[in-house]
C-alpha cells in the first residue's frame, strides 16, 4: 500500500513538472523537470517503477503535444508519422526511467550519494539520447529543413536540443543531493 501510494504522489509530480514545463523553453523543445520524481521513483522502487514514471512522463509529453502546448512541434511530427512520434514520446521516457533506476541500483550497494548523481546523469542522457537517435532515424528530412543547411551533427547537439540538455543535467545534477537524502530517509523508514 505504502509503494503504491508513493508511486502515485510521484505520478502526480511527474504530470505537475511536466505540464508546468511545457512553458519553460531553452530552444525550440520544453525542459524537463519532471526527471526529478522519475529519479526518485526509480530509486526507491527499481527498473519498474523508474521506467512507468518514465512512461507517464512520455504519455503527458505527447498528450500536451497534441493538445498544441508545445507551439505545435508533436502535431508537425504526427502529420509527417504518427507512429514514430508516438514511440518517440513514449520510449525515451521508459528508457531513461529504466536505466536511471539500473544506474541507481547498480551502484547504491558501494554510495548512495554516487548513485544519486550517476542516475541523475543518466536519466537525461538517455531521454536526449534516444530522442536524437529517432528523431535522426525517423525524421531525418525533417531535421534537414529545420537546420536550413547547417552542419547536422551541430545543429542537432547545439540548434535542437543543447540547451535543453544542459539545462537538464544541471538540475539533475544540482538535486541529486536532496534525491539521495529522499531516498535515505525513506529506506530509513
Amino acid at each position: 500500500v505504502n509503494r503504491m501510494a508513493v508511486t502515485a504522489l510521484l505520478t502526480a509530480a511527474v504530470v505537475a513538472l511536466q505540464i508546468l514545463c511545457t512553458f519553460i523553453k531553452f530552444g525550440p523543445f520544453s525542459i524537463t523537470l519532471a526527471l526529478t520524481p522519475i529519479l526518485v521513483g526509480g530509486a526507491l522502487y527499481g527498473v519498474g517503477v523508474g521506467a512507468y514514471l518514465g512512461g507517464v512522463f512520455g504519455a503527458v509529453v505527447l498528450l500536451t503535444g497534441m493538445a498544441g502546448w508545445d507551439g505545435g512541434t508533436v502535431l508537425f511530427l504526427m502529420g509527417q508519422n504518427a507512429l514514430a512520434t508516438i514511440l518517440i514520446c513514449l520510449l525515451k521516457g521508459i528508457a531513461a526511467g529504466a536505466a536511471a533506476a539500473a544506474v541507481y541500483k547498480a551502484v547504491a550497494g558501494k554510495n548512495t550519494l554516487t548513485a544519486s548523481i550517476a542516475a541523475s546523469a543518466v536519466c537525461p542522457i538517455v531521454n536526449t539520447g534516444l530522442f536524437i537517435a529517432m528523431m535522426a532515424l525517423f525524421f531525418m528530412p525533417t531535421l534537414t529543413a529545420w537546420a536550413g543547411g547547417a552542419n547536422m551533427i551541430y545543429y542537432i547537439l547545439i540548434g535542437l536540443c543543447g540547451l535543453n540538455f544542459v539545462a537538464e543535467l544541471l538540475v539533475n545534477l544540482v538535486l541529486s543531493a536532496a534525491i539521495n537524502r529522499i531516498v535515505s530517509v525513506r529506506n530509513k523508514q
